[in-house]
């Protein structure tokens, strides 16, 4: 089995980048929020592509929602990972300093051990589902940032991307059902 301090730092070192990735969306949350009011507070001859936008903003104030819920899940599985391993360590220490006389108690660290890395990989494969959703977000983002290319892109560069199978799409207003299709 692993000792138990090695697995330790794997959670820290995992509980340390998931607090930083719900920073992140933490703040992208109230970029979005303050984004979406000042939107909904405009008229369309205002604001170029008024609906998408607020459709977008919405979109990934949904997706964000999510993220922090897996972010918040990962985070409590290394958590618990965590006090499972220390428990484990404690265990170790106990049994070595009863020696022989204490048998009946010889399993509990193995099994300390299985139940920390099993929750270790739980809150992996939730930070797995959260990456997902943050790509699905970019994408979607990139989506609307090659629509709104074809309002504000000189002549010529549109010309030079005709040919492209994205920008085909979005000329005949495909990109909207193409980025329902990934969700």
């Amino acid at each position: 089995m692993i000792t138990p301090a090695v697995l330790i730092s794997a959670c820290g070192a995992l509980v340390l980048s998931t607090s930083v990735r719900l920073g992140r969306v933490v703040d992208r949350v109230r970029a979005l929020s303050d984004r979406f009011e000042e939107l909904a507070h405009k008229g369309t001859e205002d604001v170029v592509l008024l609906e998408e936008r607020l459709e977008l903003t919405f979109t990934q104030l949904d997706w964000l929602t999510s993220r922090a819920r897996h972010l918040q899940r990962a985070m409590t599985m290394f958590y618990l990972a965590l006090g499972l391993f220390v428990a484990t360590t404690v265990a170790l220490g106990f049994l070595g300093i009863t020696g022989p006389a204490d048998r009946e108690l010889h399993w509990m660290p193995v099994i300390l051990g299985m139940i920390g890395a099993a929750l270790l990989f739980v809150g992996t494969i939730l930070l797995g589902f959260e990456a997902t959703l943050a790509l699905r977000s970019i994408h979607s983002e990139m989506n609307f940032v090659w629509k709104l290319g074809q309002y504000h892109a000189p002549q010529a560069l549109r010309e030079r991307l005709a040919g492209r199978r994205l920008w085909q799409q979005l000329r005949a207003g495909e990109w909207r059902e193409s980025a329902r299709r990934r969700r």
